[in-house]
């Protein structure tokens, strides 16, 4: 087990109509001024927003606000947020929707101290020194951006879309309430369980020995969030479904599933597959971050896989129940048609083959693409990807498997 630092500060208030005590949860933290900011419009037609101002008023917690963040939030009105919190003398920056309005939150709230633009955090050119306290009101679950380190912001004038982890990302207080979710799409919901599993799965195939409790913990989190997904689709309104889903997001991204397997002098998983993805939403911010990620995932698992083959013989085994055919059992002989050929390799190759496929027809059985072909992206499109990737990745990136460009190039064909 490698050396790991780990805090989560998060306070969580979580259940039935919690949305309504926003407000006190808010005004008993000390915070008494709030820059409240939201996405294009379905907090505000379902009602949440007016349920979420109305409590602040009610506790006394003063707020302006700041509406349109969009699905891959873009650094303009990041900006527009850093300008607005700044001349407001807000103490709070509450986001009140899913990743993109808490990602949003989070790099306003990086950005207010900053004396330089805001974008230079996320390129690097600068770093953070401070920040505004981050809280949210939980409306989709998928990034776990509610309790995570992590914050990605676009930017449409350069093609881009850059990460930053940071502790000051950790928001301090997150008001989860499963039922804001029973109107969430069936292709937003499928897009958030992809997201949930790849963040697992990121931190899973980091390359580091294993971790037996950390493993348990990751796997385990994976089947949940499988299970739940299948019956909150099946059935929107079920309330079990979607509380168990808005937990397991949090844990997916939270940094547990991850304890023990962290990259020496990095991050704690690989993330080759979020940066690869990033790249396609960068292209087109229409593309949905789960659904690039459930074409790009099980495209990098074949490709790399034979690099550690022991992760994913467990990962077959803890997830899918599929193991490896020892062609020298009798017992298996006895009752299943095996090939007299086959050897320990080619069984270890079925099993993870199969493994992969079965993931992948599970994110395909939710409504999300196989291809990249679905999402629009077709092999002219590869080479628009690659700069955007250098600038974020470097010549070579990943730790479970380090890649090349030529790989990543490799990879994005082998998914059209």
């Amino acid at each position: 087990m490698n050396d790991f630092a780990f805090r989560s500060p998060t306070a969580f208030t979580f259940g039935r109509g919690v949305c309504d005590r926003c407000g006190d949860v808010v005004a008993q933290a000390g915070f008494h001024r709030a820059l409240v900011v939201y996405g294009q419009g379905s907090v505000v037609r379902t009602g949440t927003l007016e349920r979420v101002l109305r409590s602040l008023d009610a506790a006394g917690v003063e707020h302006v606000e700041l509406g349109g963040a969009r699905p891959n939030p873009e650094v303009g009105l990041v900006r527009a947020g850093v300008q607005l919190a700044r001349d407001e003398q807000v103490d709070l920056v509450l986001a009140v929707g899913g990743g993109s309005a808490i990602d949003t939150a989070k790099a306003i709230a990086l950005g207010v101290p900053c004396a330089q633009d805001v974008w230079d955090l996320f390129t690097k050119r600068a770093q953070p020194a401070g920040h505004l306290p981050v809280a949210s009101v939980l409306t989709i679950p998928a990034s776990g951006s509610e309790a995570s380190d992590s914050a990605v912001v676009s930017n449409d004038a350069e093609h881009l879309k850059c990460g930053l982890n940071s502790e000051l990302n950790r928001p301090v207080i997150a008001i989860m309430d499963p039922e804001l979710t029973f109107t969430l799409p069936a292709y937003q919901t499928a897009a958030g369980v992809t997201d949930m599993i790849a963040h697992v799965m990121e931190r899973f195939f980091s390359g580091q020995p294993a971790v037996g409790i950390t493993d348990n913990i990751a796997c385990g989190i994976i089947r949940a969030a499988m299970d739940a997904g299948r019956r909150a689709i099946e059935c929107p309104n079920d309330y079990d479904a979607r509380a168990e889903l808005m937990w397991t997001g949090t844990l997916a991204h939270n940094g547990i599933a991850g304890l023990g397997l962290g990259v020496p002098g990095g991050r704690d998983g690989d993330w080759s597959c979020h940066g690869l993805e990033h790249e396609l939403s960068a292209l087109d911010p229409k593309i949905t971050h789960g659904a690039g990620l459930a074409v790009i995932f099980p495209a990098w698992m074949r490709y790399v896989w034979r690099e550690h083959p022991g992760r994913f013989l467990e990962f077959a085994r803890q997830v899918f129940d599929i193991e490896a055919v020892d062609p020298g059992d009798a017992d298996i002989v006895d009752i299943v048609d095996i090939d007299e050929d086959i050897t320990p390799e080619r069984a270890q190759a079925d099993a993870v083959e199969a493994a992969i496929d079965e993931l992948q027809d599970f994110f395909v059985s939710l409504g999300m693409p196989r291809t990249l072909g679905e999402l629009g992206i077709g092999e002219g499109d590869i080479e628009r990807l690659i700069p955007g990737l250098r600038q974020n990745r470097g010549e070579r990136f990943g730790s479970f498997r380090v890649l090349t460009l030529d790989d990543a190039r490799a990879i994005y064909r082998s998914a059209l």
